[in-house]
């Protein structure tokens, strides 16, 4: 037995009156209580307990002894208390990771809406297309697109990052509509160099039939924006995520193409450092965002 479970025997027997008691409400025999409570007397160097066939007593040094211990323990309990307080209420700070694009345009909006639902929240929201270890950057909650590799890291799913093929009615008016994808090789294609393969992309119709097509065109990038910016500079067509490319498509500067065709579509997850012990502020900031990613969730984004 430790010293702060010696000090709660030892604050039981006084309370109770009793070792059998103490021992009894502890857990314990009475026999190992007795000797606990020795081996704390012991330690002390002094005599804390009258004991008699009435009962047992504390002593004068083992009044002031359980009055100290009792404070002590009053502190335990509250620490104890404060530690489940965090554990359930959404306060405290919040450090949070996403891509560019997608912390930008969907994750920034979104935060501060929760933000606005916690004001005791303090959130730290950094943007990066670069890798970020979670535990050695001290990131609670990072959103990562894409099937995630195995590890200890816990994840949640929070739905699907579709992606569409545009262009502007300018360059279709100059180059032609694709009806098949076939058609792209006769396209400039504007490249994002991180997903969809590259210089192939691939396409599942209604039916299930599969097609990958090379592509070519005068633009390879790895930034989104960079890649809007250029298909509606009418350079060529991309194929983007909605939620980058939903705005130009409601105000129609850009146009859908191939909509009988699907491109792959990526997970959304939500990566934090461990599967247990996840702080209330972590889970429940997880949780509302599952429901934010439900249906053409796109279609709410701004996609400025």
């Amino acid at each position: 037995m430790d010293r702060v479970q010696g000090i709660s025997l030892f604050i039981r027997v006084v309370e109770t009156g009793s070792f059998s008691k103490a021992a009894a409400s502890l857990g314990i025999t009475q026999p190992t209580a007795t000797k606990h409570v020795a081996a704390l007397e012991k330690h002390l160097g002094s005599l804390l307990l009258h004991r008699s066939t009435r009962g047992v007593t504390p002593t004068e040094i083992g009044k002031l002894y359980y009055d100290k211990c009792k404070n002590i323990a009053q502190e335990l309990e509250d620490a104890d208390n404060l530690a489940g307080l965090l554990q359930t209420e959404v306060k405290g700070k919040l450090s949070i990771s996403s891509s560019v694009a997608f912390g930008r345009r969907v994750l920034t909006p979104l935060m501060i809406q929760f933000m606005g639902d916690h004001p005791q929240i303090q959130v730290s929201l950094s943007l990066d297309d670069r890798y970020v270890n979670l535990v050695e950057q001290g990131v609670d909650i990072a959103i990562r697109m894409g099937r995630l590799p195995d590890s200890t890291l816990g994840s949640r799913y929070l739905g699907l990052n579709p992606w569409v093929l545009v262009a502007t009615p300018e360059y279709l008016k100059k180059y032609g509509t694709p009806s098949i994808p076939s058609d792209l090789s006769k396209h400039k294609a504007l490249i994002y160099s991180s997903v969809q393969g590259d210089h192939r992309w691939h396409f599942t119709g209604r039916d299930g039939d599969t097609k990958s097509i090379q592509v070519n065109g005068p633009l390879q990038s790895n930034n989104l924006s960079t890649l809007l910016a250029a298909t509606l500079s009418h350079l060529g067509l991309a194929a983007l995520p909605w939620y980058v490319a939903q705005h130009s498509i409601s105000n129609r500067n850009l146009k859908p193409l191939l909509q009988d065709w699907n491109l792959p579509s990526q997970e959304i997850h939500a990566v934090f450092s461990s599967p247990r012990l996840v702080p209330s502020k972590v889970s429940n900031l997880i949780d509302w965002l599952q429901g934010q990613f439900s249906g053409n969730w796109w279609a709410n984004q701004i996609g400025s």
